[in-house]
Protein backbone atom coordinates (compact mmCIF):
# COMPACT_ATOMS: atom_id res chain seq x y z
CA UNK A 1 0.00 0.00 0.00
CA UNK A 2 3.00 2.24 0.80
CA UNK A 3 4.51 1.68 -2.44
CA UNK A 4 0.77 2.56 -4.22
CA UNK A 5 0.65 5.72 -2.02
CA UNK A 6 4.06 6.61 -3.30
CA UNK A 7 3.33 5.84 -7.24
CA UNK A 8 0.26 7.60 -6.65
CA UNK A 9 2.21 10.86 -5.60
CA UNK A 10 5.10 10.71 -8.03
CA UNK A 11 2.72 10.97 -10.67
CA UNK A 12 0.90 13.57 -9.20
CA UNK A 13 4.25 15.49 -8.56
CA UNK A 14 5.10 15.12 -12.30
CA UNK A 15 1.53 15.81 -13.47
CA UNK A 16 1.66 19.10 -11.68
CA UNK A 17 5.15 20.16 -13.26
CA UNK A 18 3.74 19.61 -16.63
CA UNK A 19 2.71 23.09 -18.37
CA UNK A 20 -1.50 23.15 -19.61
CA UNK A 21 -2.38 22.68 -22.43
CA UNK A 22 -4.66 25.65 -24.13
CA UNK A 23 -8.24 25.20 -23.74
CA UNK A 24 -8.69 21.89 -22.46
CA UNK A 25 -9.87 19.08 -24.77
CA UNK A 26 -13.09 20.86 -24.47
CA UNK A 27 -12.13 23.77 -25.63
CA UNK A 28 -10.56 22.09 -28.49
CA UNK A 29 -13.61 20.38 -29.74
CA UNK A 30 -15.73 23.30 -29.51
CA UNK A 31 -13.08 25.05 -32.13
CA UNK A 32 -13.37 21.52 -34.08
CA UNK A 33 -17.13 21.36 -33.70
CA UNK A 34 -18.05 24.99 -34.98
CA UNK A 35 -15.15 24.64 -37.63
CA UNK A 36 -16.79 21.28 -39.09
CA UNK A 37 -20.41 23.00 -39.04
CA UNK A 38 -18.60 25.38 -41.52
CA UNK A 39 -17.07 23.44 -44.17
CA UNK A 40 -17.70 23.38 -47.63
CA UNK A 41 -18.81 19.27 -49.07
CA UNK A 42 -15.33 19.51 -50.89
CA UNK A 43 -13.41 20.00 -47.52
CA UNK A 44 -15.23 17.49 -45.97
CA UNK A 45 -14.40 14.93 -49.08
CA UNK A 46 -10.82 16.03 -48.40
CA UNK A 47 -11.11 15.35 -44.43
CA UNK A 48 -12.94 12.02 -44.63
CA UNK A 49 -10.16 10.87 -47.39
CA UNK A 50 -7.18 11.26 -44.66
CA UNK A 51 -9.08 10.52 -40.94
CA UNK A 52 -12.45 8.50 -42.35
CA UNK A 53 -14.90 8.84 -39.95
CA UNK A 54 -13.06 10.83 -37.12
CA UNK A 55 -14.61 14.52 -36.84
CA UNK A 56 -12.44 17.53 -35.79
CA UNK A 57 -13.71 17.44 -32.78
CA UNK A 58 -12.58 13.83 -32.36
CA UNK A 59 -8.90 15.01 -33.73
CA UNK A 60 -8.62 18.21 -32.05
CA UNK A 61 -6.85 16.59 -28.67
CA UNK A 62 -4.41 14.59 -30.49
CA UNK A 63 -1.82 17.35 -30.10
CA UNK A 64 -2.07 17.11 -26.19
CA UNK A 65 -2.40 13.64 -25.96
CA UNK A 66 0.79 13.03 -27.86
CA UNK A 67 2.82 15.18 -24.99
CA UNK A 68 3.23 11.84 -22.88
CA UNK A 69 5.37 10.14 -25.84
CA UNK A 70 9.15 11.31 -25.64
CA UNK A 71 9.12 10.66 -29.71
CA UNK A 72 6.77 13.85 -29.56
CA UNK A 73 8.56 15.74 -27.19
CA UNK A 74 10.20 18.33 -30.06
CA UNK A 75 6.46 18.96 -30.45
CA UNK A 76 6.26 20.80 -27.24
CA UNK A 77 7.37 24.43 -28.16
CA UNK A 78 4.55 24.83 -31.59
CA UNK A 79 1.76 25.26 -28.92
CA UNK A 80 2.45 28.60 -28.23
CA UNK A 81 4.67 31.88 -29.00
CA UNK A 82 6.41 34.31 -26.54
CA UNK A 83 7.26 37.83 -26.33
CA UNK A 84 8.17 40.40 -23.77
CA UNK A 85 5.82 42.82 -22.32
CA UNK A 86 5.22 45.80 -25.58
CA UNK A 87 7.03 43.90 -27.75
CA UNK A 88 5.33 42.61 -30.93
CA UNK A 89 4.75 39.42 -31.60
CA UNK A 90 6.51 38.95 -34.73
CA UNK A 91 10.03 40.87 -33.41
CA UNK A 92 9.66 38.06 -31.06
CA UNK A 93 13.30 35.75 -30.63
CA UNK A 94 12.24 33.13 -32.32
CA UNK A 95 12.39 29.50 -30.51
CA UNK A 96 14.56 27.35 -33.46
CA UNK A 97 12.02 24.73 -32.30
CA UNK A 98 9.37 26.58 -33.82
CA UNK A 99 6.34 27.84 -32.28
CA UNK A 100 2.63 28.18 -32.64
CA UNK A 101 2.73 30.72 -35.38
CA UNK A 102 5.63 29.01 -37.62
CA UNK A 103 3.44 25.25 -36.98
CA UNK A 104 0.54 26.77 -38.06
CA UNK A 105 2.27 28.31 -41.31
CA UNK A 106 4.09 25.09 -41.54
CA UNK A 107 1.63 22.14 -41.19
CA UNK A 108 -0.56 24.68 -43.42
CA UNK A 109 1.89 23.75 -46.27
CA UNK A 110 2.26 20.32 -45.76
CA UNK A 111 -1.61 19.97 -45.78
CA UNK A 112 -1.69 22.09 -48.91
CA UNK A 113 1.06 19.69 -50.93
CA UNK A 114 -1.08 16.83 -52.13
CA UNK A 115 2.23 15.40 -53.15
CA UNK A 116 3.05 14.96 -49.14
CA UNK A 117 2.89 11.82 -47.61
CA UNK A 118 -0.63 10.62 -46.22
CA UNK A 119 0.96 10.30 -42.30
CA UNK A 120 2.43 13.95 -43.23
CA UNK A 121 -0.96 14.94 -44.33
CA UNK A 122 -2.97 13.26 -41.63
CA UNK A 123 -0.53 14.58 -38.67
CA UNK A 124 -0.67 18.36 -40.30
CA UNK A 125 -3.92 18.20 -40.17
CA UNK A 126 -4.46 16.73 -36.27
CA UNK A 127 -1.66 19.25 -35.61
CA UNK A 128 -3.15 22.43 -37.26
CA UNK A 129 -6.91 21.29 -35.96
CA UNK A 130 -5.54 21.83 -32.32
CA UNK A 131 -2.92 24.90 -32.91
CA UNK A 132 -5.40 26.96 -34.64
CA UNK A 133 -7.41 26.52 -31.00
CA UNK A 134 -3.66 27.34 -29.34
CA UNK A 135 -3.21 30.60 -30.66
CA UNK A 136 -6.92 32.12 -29.81
CA UNK A 137 -5.76 31.30 -26.14
CA UNK A 138 -4.39 34.65 -25.15
CA UNK A 139 -1.91 32.93 -22.75
CA UNK A 140 -0.73 31.08 -25.68
CA UNK A 141 0.62 34.49 -27.13
CA UNK A 142 1.89 35.21 -23.46
CA UNK A 143 5.58 35.98 -21.21
CA UNK A 144 7.97 33.47 -21.39
CA UNK A 145 8.83 35.10 -17.65
CA UNK A 146 5.91 33.37 -16.00
CA UNK A 147 5.10 30.71 -18.69
CA UNK A 148 2.15 32.07 -20.35
CA UNK A 149 0.63 32.46 -16.85
CA UNK A 150 1.21 29.13 -15.99
CA UNK A 151 3.78 30.39 -12.92
CA UNK A 152 1.19 32.59 -11.55
CA UNK A 153 -0.30 31.25 -8.59
CA UNK A 154 -4.52 31.76 -8.26
CA UNK A 155 -7.30 30.81 -6.30
CA UNK A 156 -10.43 29.59 -8.38
CA UNK A 157 -13.32 30.11 -5.87
CA UNK A 158 -10.51 28.90 -3.38
CA UNK A 159 -8.99 26.02 -4.99
CA UNK A 160 -5.41 26.99 -5.48
CA UNK A 161 -4.29 26.66 -9.17
CA UNK A 162 -2.63 28.47 -11.80
CA UNK A 163 -3.98 31.65 -14.04
CA UNK A 164 -2.71 29.13 -17.45
CA UNK A 165 -5.64 26.65 -16.19
CA UNK A 166 -7.90 28.81 -15.22
CA UNK A 167 -7.93 30.02 -19.59
CA UNK A 168 -7.64 26.37 -20.31
CA UNK A 169 -10.10 25.24 -18.04
CA UNK A 170 -12.18 26.31 -15.91
CA UNK A 171 -13.14 29.82 -18.23
CA UNK A 172 -14.74 27.06 -20.17
CA UNK A 173 -15.84 24.54 -17.73
CA UNK A 174 -17.73 26.55 -15.44
CA UNK A 175 -20.98 26.69 -17.74
CA UNK A 176 -21.20 22.32 -17.29
CA UNK A 177 -21.99 22.22 -20.85
CA UNK A 178 -20.54 19.51 -23.22
CA UNK A 179 -18.97 20.94 -26.06
CA UNK A 180 -22.03 19.95 -28.49
CA UNK A 181 -24.51 21.98 -25.93
CA UNK A 182 -21.58 24.79 -25.95
CA UNK A 183 -21.59 24.77 -29.89
CA UNK A 184 -25.42 24.53 -30.35
CA UNK A 185 -25.70 27.85 -27.87
CA UNK A 186 -22.84 29.89 -28.49
CA UNK A 187 -21.42 28.60 -31.67
CA UNK A 188 -23.02 30.87 -34.22
CA UNK A 189 -21.64 33.78 -35.98
CA UNK A 190 -22.95 36.49 -38.32
CA UNK A 191 -21.94 36.22 -42.08
CA UNK A 192 -20.39 39.63 -42.22
CA UNK A 193 -18.56 38.55 -39.14
CA UNK A 194 -17.47 35.24 -40.82
CA UNK A 195 -16.15 37.17 -44.05
CA UNK A 196 -14.08 39.62 -41.46
CA UNK A 197 -12.47 37.17 -39.29
CA UNK A 198 -11.80 34.87 -41.94
CA UNK A 199 -9.87 37.78 -43.73
CA UNK A 200 -7.33 37.86 -41.06
CA UNK A 201 -4.01 36.14 -40.91
CA UNK A 202 -2.26 33.94 -38.05
CA UNK A 203 0.07 36.99 -37.07
CA UNK A 204 -3.28 39.02 -36.51
CA UNK A 205 -4.39 36.17 -34.56
CA UNK A 206 -1.48 36.35 -32.53
CA UNK A 207 -1.79 39.72 -32.06
CA UNK A 208 -5.73 39.67 -31.06
CA UNK A 209 -4.84 37.07 -28.28
CA UNK A 210 -1.87 39.58 -27.12
CA UNK A 211 -3.99 42.70 -27.26
CA UNK A 212 -6.27 40.43 -24.16
CA UNK A 213 -3.24 40.29 -21.94
CA UNK A 214 -3.75 43.13 -19.87
CA UNK A 215 -7.62 42.61 -18.86
CA UNK A 216 -6.32 39.03 -18.55
CA UNK A 217 -3.80 39.88 -15.63
CA UNK A 218 -6.27 42.27 -14.29
CA UNK A 219 -7.64 40.36 -10.92
CA UNK A 220 -9.53 43.18 -9.51
CA UNK A 221 -9.78 42.96 -5.84
CA UNK A 222 -9.08 39.75 -4.52
CA UNK A 223 -9.22 38.34 -1.10
CA UNK A 224 -5.64 37.57 -0.82
CA UNK A 225 -2.28 39.82 -0.86
CA UNK A 226 -0.15 37.20 -1.97
CA UNK A 227 -2.60 34.56 -4.29
CA UNK A 228 -5.22 36.25 -6.07
CA UNK A 229 -8.80 35.35 -5.65
CA UNK A 230 -10.35 34.26 -9.02
CA UNK A 231 -14.41 33.97 -8.98
CA UNK A 232 -17.70 35.02 -10.34
CA UNK A 233 -16.01 38.57 -11.16
CA UNK A 234 -13.66 37.33 -13.50
CA UNK A 235 -16.23 34.81 -14.94
CA UNK A 236 -18.58 37.98 -15.67
CA UNK A 237 -15.27 39.97 -17.27
CA UNK A 238 -13.89 37.67 -19.36
CA UNK A 239 -17.07 34.88 -20.66
CA UNK A 240 -17.81 37.04 -23.76
CA UNK A 241 -14.00 37.04 -25.09
CA UNK A 242 -14.30 33.39 -24.11
CA UNK A 243 -17.05 32.61 -26.25
CA UNK A 244 -15.47 35.33 -29.01
CA UNK A 245 -11.97 33.25 -29.07
CA UNK A 246 -13.52 29.82 -29.58
CA UNK A 247 -16.18 30.73 -32.25
CA UNK A 248 -13.62 32.65 -33.73
CA UNK A 249 -10.93 30.05 -33.87
CA UNK A 250 -13.71 27.75 -35.35
CA UNK A 251 -14.70 29.96 -37.63
CA UNK A 252 -11.19 30.59 -39.08
CA UNK A 253 -10.27 26.87 -38.83
CA UNK A 254 -13.12 26.34 -41.39
CA UNK A 255 -12.00 28.78 -43.73
CA UNK A 256 -8.33 27.26 -43.58
CA UNK A 257 -9.62 23.85 -44.09
CA UNK A 258 -12.39 24.89 -46.57
CA UNK A 259 -9.43 26.70 -49.00
CA UNK A 260 -6.93 23.80 -48.81
CA UNK A 261 -9.12 21.09 -50.01
CA UNK A 262 -10.78 23.62 -52.44
CA UNK A 263 -9.01 22.74 -55.98
CA UNK A 264 -8.12 19.10 -56.46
Amino acid sequence: MRTVRIFIASILLLCGSLPAAAWGPNGHRIVGQIAENHLTDAARKGISDLVGRASLAQISTWADEIKSDPAWRHASPWHYVNAPPGQAIEKAHKSPSGDVVEAIQRFERVLRDRGSGRKERVDALRFLVHFVGDIHQPLHAGYASDRGGNDIRVRWFGESTNLHTVWDEHLVEHQRLSFTEWVRFFGHAEPGEIEAWRRSDVLDWARESRSMLPAVYDYGSSRSERTPYLGYAYIFKHADGVRLRLLQAGIRLSGMLNDIFASP
